[in-house]
């Protein structure tokens, strides 16, 4: 389906709704994160007013699929949307789009109100941050140029989409998950693509070498050209032209593209937290239980900056995560904040990440690992890394092998083992290795 279709499927039926009256919960960001709040909500019982906003004329939609089928033309568009018209309506909830909220005027109690950049106000008894992240820019020479890309929502995903027929050469910069997974489908559409990596190696961030290294000859031998230690100089563009047509590299070799598509990384949204008056890290800063450091407001997902949420972590570590899991995950326990209960958030963290033919399934995190246990399987096209801490298995990586993947993530949710010298074989299941640590 084409442009028209997922702006058909998300711009109609539901009407921008500001209530006039204070809502019991403003929600601040129609993301993954923001959504499941208001569902979970409601499960538990909480019957008060909600609105959730968002500053994209869109309807809630997921995002993984942006870079992958929707991209490829492969799921319908109103697949993507989260939930109906007739659900929020019957729940209570007032979904309101295209309002870019600009600043917060918040009372001791929590309670406030929100303006919108349009003139309008929202006012609120408790306000919730889902406000997610924003794509890195890239500051050279030419990245203003018609044909420079990002790829982090709905509207970048049909800019993309409305150009690439008229595509032969893309490059892609950055080597992490959204430059791959959509290096790859615009491979598999025909397109001559180039990955530009300033890094060593591919997926710096989420994976060990042998990971990195499995996925660089995987795609090379599936014909994306993949340049590791190399970073551009400008964008070019046609003579007296405004739209790019090709990337200089920093040693002077000059690549075609009617299509830069740029990745590398993300900024999360503190604007308003940092307005608020919220302690700001490298996200907004909350406790265990989703809660800022003002003790009313809960933020929540790729926003948040959290407790280490993995079973025995050091005390006072934190992280950020970018994952669907987690939003989903996180968004429950602020559902419990905000009814007066109090679940810490305990977990498992995992992800996934779908390149060409290649699913990707992590399980844990792999920070401070001393061993790595390699399982590889050619004839089934399996690839498994688990990693080790003191004999310990504190996270896997796993290509096309949902078994291995299932076997570490339920290990570690139950505080067991997976023996590395058992392991080592390919053949061994690993559920049938478990022990208890």
């Amino acid at each position: 389906m084409g442009a028209e279709a997922l702006e058909q499927a998300t711009d109609t039926l539901v009407a921008d709704q500001s209530s006039p009256t204070r809502t019991g919960l403003l929600i601040i960001g129609a993301s993954q994160s923001g959504v499941q709040l208001a569902v979970s909500l409601r499960a538990l019982g909480f019957d008060e007013h909600i609105t959730l906003l968002g500053d994209e004329d869109h309807r809630p939609y997921q995002r993984p699929a942006l870079s992958k089928e929707f991209l490829q033309g492969t799921v319908e568009s109103e697949s993507l949307i989260f939930r109906s018209n007739d659900y929020w309506a019957g729940h209570n909830v007032a979904l309101v789009k295209g309002e870019y909220i600009v600043r917060v005027d918040k009372e001791p109690d929590g309670s406030g109100v929100a303006h919108s950049s349009s003139g309008k106000q929202f006012p609120f008894k408790r306000l919730a941050l889902t406000v997610g992240a924003r794509a890195r820019k890239l500051e050279i020479e030419g990245g203003n140029l018609d044909g420079v890309l990002y790829l982090r929502n709905a509207d970048d995903a049909l800019a993309l989409k409305a150009r690439v027929g008229d595509a032969t050469d893309v490059v892609v910069i950055g080597g992490g998950f959204i430059g791959l997974e959509a290096a790859s489908s615009l491979r598999k559409m025909g397109k001559n693509v180039t990955v530009l990596e300033f890094g060593p190696r591919l997926v710096g961030r989420a994976v060990g070498d042998e990971t990195a290294g499995y996925f660089l000859q995987a795609h090379r031998s599936r014909g994306l050209d993949i340049r590791l230690n190399t970073s551009a100089k400008r964008f070019t563009a046609s003579e007296g032209g405004s739209a790019v047509a090709g990337v200089e590299l920093q040693d002077g070799t000059e690549l075609s593209a009617q299509i830069v598509l740029v990745g590398i990384g993300v900024i999360p949204n503190t604007q308003l937290a940092e307005q608020l008056g919220l302690r700001v890290d490298n996200g907004i800063v909350v406790d265990r239980f989703a809660l800022a450091s003002d003790g009313t407001t809960v933020a929540i997902g790729d926003c948040a900056n959290m407790p280490n949420p993995v079973p025995g972590s050091e005390p006072g570590e934190r992280i950020r995560l970018e994952s669907v899991n987690n939003a989903i995950e996180h968004a429950k326990v602020a559902a419990y904040s905000l009814t007066g209960r109090r679940e810490e958030y305990a977990g498992i963290p995992w992800f996934w990440s779908n390149q060409a033919d290649l699913k990707l399934q992590i399980a844990g995190l792999c920070n401070g690992y001393d061993q790595t246990v390699l399982r590889r399987d050619e004839d089934r096209g399996k690839f498994s890394v688990l990693y080790y801490r003191q004999g310990q298995v504190i996270a896997a990586d796993c290509v096309n092998a949902p078994l291995d993947f299932m076997a570490v993530k339920n290990a570690l949710a139950k505080g067991q083992n997976i023996p590395a010298d058992a392991a080592a074989d390919p053949a061994t299941q690993l559920k049938t290795i478990t022990t208890d640590s």
